[in-house]
């Protein structure tokens, strides 16, 4: 049989809300509308090859170990609960940043469930699947269908497609890794805490590019303040976003990735185009998210 063949792109948090961190097992609690990227790693898998992973592209060397990788973690986690699961060798095409806040290894977990669905008949929503996606990790539950919607509680509550008009947009990452737990840490909830704070803004359906930044303008990232503590250099990112006359600029995940949403594509692609000439070593991608 070919290979089969999925991309995995980056998930952007457009606003993340920490309600709190449940008190039974210490998980913090979140409200975040999620979009995707047109930026994307790439993921194969050769059904006629014994299961693995090998790894390349730019970001291949910062992705860790291919025995540790989500990869496998997610095809072990779903040949766990499928008898006689056909699996294969997989090969990553690593593009986007690591320990970026852009869930680049949910990402690409999520792939690799979507071809061994593929591969063996399974529906997106068969329980197998899921059950192997949350058990990889809080994010690759909604990176399985990646589409803009909500994701709620520790990632497992996921709403559904909100089919929002695409919003072009440029994604920064300043090329300093941010691992996700010191940021929490630097929240500094404790477990059974609640936060006060604004309520998370109703996102309708079908919403276009206007009514989209409209409604998430009044939300935040609350965990911007924190990683700015951790990675002084995402201010840096924000402040050179915000000159170019975008939008909306604000942190994605726990960082240090920005994304800044733009009017038109022109204008994203004129931004990204003087920020490679200002600064050279950042990762910087014009996109489109939806």
């Amino acid at each position: 049989m070919s290979l089969l063949a999925d991309r995995a792109p980056a998930k952007v948090n457009l606003t993340l809300h920490v309600l709190g961190r449940r008190a039974g097992d210490g998980y913090h609690v979140l409200e975040s509308l999620v979009a995707f990227a047109g930026t994307a790693d790439r993921l194969t898998l050769d059904p006629g090859a014994p299961l693995g992973l090998s790894v390349s592209g730019p970001t291949a060397g910062p992705a860790g170990p291919t025995a540790d990788n989500l990869v496998l973690r997610a095809a072990r986690g779903l040949a766990a609960r499928v008898p006689d699961l056909r699996t294969g060798g997989f090969h990553l095409i690593k593009r986007l940043p690591v320990a970026a806040g852009i869930g680049g290894g949910s990402s690409d977990a999520a792939a690799a469930l979507r071809l061994l669905a593929r591969l063996n008949g399974l529906a997106l929503d068969h329980p197998a699947v899921v059950a192997a996606a949350r058990e990889t990790g809080a994010d690759v539950p909604v990176c399985l269908d990646p589409r803009a919607r909500m994701m709620c509680g520790a990632g497992e509550d996921i709403g559904p497609a909100l089919g929002v008009t695409p919003l072009p947009a440029v994604l920064v990452n300043p090329g300093v890794p941010v691992p996700t737990a010191p940021v929490f840490k630097a929240l500094g909830l404790t477990v059974g805490e609640t936060r006060a704070g604004a309520a998370h803004p109703v996102i309708a359906a079908g919403l276009d590019r206007d009514a989209l930044v409209a409604a998430i303008g009044p939300a935040r990232n609350d965990l911007e303040a924190p990683a700015l503590t951790v990675a002084p250099v995402i201010g840096e990112v924000l402040a050179a976003l915000r000159a170019r006359g975008c939008r909306l600029a604000r942190m994605s995940g726990s960082g240090a990735t920005v994304f800044a949403l733009f009017s038109d594509r022109r204008g994203a692609v004129r931004a990204a185009s003087a920020l490679r000439r200002a600064h050279p070593g950042w990762w910087v991608a014009p996109t489109f998210l939806r």
